[in-house]
């Protein structure tokens, strides 16, 4: 009996102690939960209970070199519905398809759908949002948004770029800035039930957005003007297919203007800006909008012809294989090997020193010069000159310098090359070269931005950029803008001369491949003033009909510029006592109404 009450004891002793042993951890699971990991499975709930909308960031603004707005923002809306919060659906059907312009059919398909949250129509005017919103139906919601904005339309497009729906650049500066000009997007937090629906009478959460940083250029507006009336001009006139135009600091790389005409409207950068045959397929017209949307000064190379001269000159007075008192026979041509290379003056030009030879840009001249230099040196020149690498710009889609292979470069492509042909260099390639050519030989790399600022104005980033001194010697690069100024002072560039600037330049005219087809490219690189450019420009007309000598026809585009931005600059005219004597040229301005003298920031 006494054992029996003793076992039955010891059956409630570990019958409690279990009890007690389950309590306990039931107590540590509690604690466990609510005091340490509270804070993560309050979270959840709250994820549960709670429906987030975006609001996003506005994006920051990009300003010329004189503080001219170029890009901005529009407010707009994003119409929206949740499915699980209509209380009538069909006059939410009935208001979205009047107001916003859609058809009934569209507006049910969108609302009758089972989701958390279904986007009706973004990018909204602003008026039709605060319309929609004032009829207060459960369910619609009116979120204010962002659209990129331009002021000038299509000026500099291609330079700029555009954005996305999703208001992320896609090409331009606009996309080579994202990470400064895109902002961090906020939220909206609602509380809702476990069905999705709003609770009445709870407050929204606002996680506010952050704006993005602004983007100031070297780019004027004014200088881009200039340069796309001239653009436009010259191409209407030689009923060019197209026509690019650069003007550059060459002391430190900052872009004034980039033309590629035909250019096209940055608030509308789906529009084709050429007519087009009906029924395109989707391909076709992605093809033609990504050709509407290309780079030609950056992305496209081109045959450069005679303005090539000027880095064989380089080099070559560099080695010393050269002088200016060199003297040349020019009979029409040059024999290399088994070719016979002819110059563009059939006669020849006879007996000439180096610099005629340079002022009738004489190829028999150039092609001698290229053999003294040879095969070896000349390529290394290349590459100490950067002609071989990309520029670096701050632009996407650069292309490369198209050159022979040094192994494969016999001396028919050597002297080819000397005077600028069987090759491909792209435009913006060529005038950076020239300008560390010419600068007193330092390797710049050229570029649109300057710096970064928040919406107060503050100075986020002053950007920085590569240069390399030392390409040439500072006596050689003088040396070249002597003779460039000769050339367009008495030889094949004399359509560019302005007698109170002092211009130096050189012309080219380079046959299309395949030469059968007869299709040229007119050039014309040239800066001012010589003895100190402080502005080097670059014009390349493509397909220009009728004549097409680039001395003819894209030397005086130049002028023109000149005419212009140098006064505009605020680079003083400078003549000597003989021309002083004869100087009776006034320049006409276009006009500038409302316009302002550039600043003289950099």
């Amino acid at each position: 009996m006494q054992r029996n009450k003793t076992h039955n004891r010891k059956k409630v002793v570990i019958f409690f102690t279990a009890v007690f042993a389950v309590f306990m951890v039931l107590v540590g699971r509690i604690i466990y939960l609510t005091a340490i990991k509270g804070d993560y499975y309050t979270e959840k709930a709250e994820e549960l209970h709670q429906r987030e909308r975006s609001i996003k960031a506005a994006r920051g603004e990009i300003y010329d070199a004189n503080g001219v707005l170029i890009a901005t923002n529009k407010t707009v809306c994003t119409i929206s519905v949740i499915h699980s919060q209509l209380t009538d659906a069909e006059k939410v059907i009935q208001v979205l398809s009047q107001e916003l312009g859609m058809t009934e059919e569209a507006v049910r398909k969108k609302v009758e759908k089972v989701s958390s949250r279904e986007k009706i129509k973004s990018n909204v005017d602003k008026e039709i949002g605060d319309r929609i919103r004032e009829y207060d139906l459960a369910g619609v919601k009116v979120d204010e948004d962002f659209k990129r904005y331009y002021p000038f339309d299509s000026l500099a497009s291609k330079v700029l770029g555009f954005t996305g729906s999703d208001n992320q650049g896609i090409i331009g500066l606009e996309v080579v800035y994202e990470e400064y000009l895109k902002g961090t997007e906020g939220q909206i937090l609602t509380l809702t039930d476990a069905r999705g629906v709003e609770i009445a009478n709870t407050a929204e959460r606002r996680i506010e957005p952050i704006a993005g940083n602004n983007l100031y250029l070297s780019l004027d507006v004014n200088i881009q003007k200039y340069a796309e009336q001239a653009a436009q001009k010259v191409l209407e006139q030689k009923q060019a297919k197209s026509v690019s135009i650069i003007l550059m600091n060459p002391q430190n790389g900052e872009i004034y203007a980039m033309v590629n005409l035909p250019e096209f409207n940055l608030n509308e950068p789906y529009t084709l800006n050429i007519e087009i045959e009906e029924n395109l397929s989707s391909e076709e017209q992605q093809k033609l909008l990504n050709q509407m949307w290309r780079n030609g000064a950056i992305n496209d190379t081109y045959e450069p012809g005679s303005t090539f001269k000027i880095i064989t000159m380089s080099a070559a007075l560099e080695e010393g294989v050269v002088s200016l008192d060199d003297t040349f026979s020019c009979p029409g041509f040059k024999i290399v090997e088994d070719r016979k290379i002819r110059c563009h003056k059939v006669a020849g030009h006879g007996a000439e020193t180096f610099v005629q030879g340079a002022m009738n840009s004489c190829n028999p001249v150039f092609i001698e010069v290229g053999l003294r230099l040879g095969i070896d040196r000349y390529y290394e020149y290349f590459q100490q000159f950067g002609l071989l690498s990309k520029t670096g710009i701050d632009l996407p889609g650069e292309a490369k310098t198209i050159m022979h292979k040094k192994e494969n470069m016999g001396l028919v492509e050597l002297a080819t090359v000397s005077f600028g042909q069987s090759f491909q260099i792209s435009p913006i390639q060529m005038l950076t070269t020239v300008s560390s050519l010419i600068n007193g030989g330092n390797r710049i790399t050229p570029h649109f931005g300057v710096d970064v600022r928040n919406s107060e104005g503050e100075i986020v980033e002053v950007l920085s950029y590569e240069t390399k001194e030392g390409i040439i010697s500072e006596e050689t690069s003088e040396t070249v803008r002597y003779i460039l100024e000769q050339v367009v002072s008495a030889g094949s560039g004399k359509n560019a001369y302005l007698a109170c600037f002092h211009v130096g330049g050189k012309t080219a005219t380079s046959e299309k491949l395949p030469r059968s087809l007869k299709k040229y490219i007119s050039s014309f690189i040239g800066f001012a003033p010589a003895s100190d450019p402080q502005i080097i420009g670059i014009v390349i007309i493509d397909e220009p009909v009728g004549i097409y000598y680039g001395g003819t026809i894209a030397a005086p585009v130049m002028r023109e510029l000149f005419e212009n931005v140098l006064p505009y600059l605020g680079i003083e005219e400078n003549y000597t006592e003989e021309e002083a004597k004869y100087q009776t040229q006034t320049v006409t301005m276009p006009s500038v109404e409302g316009l302002t003298l550039r600043k003289q920031n950099h």
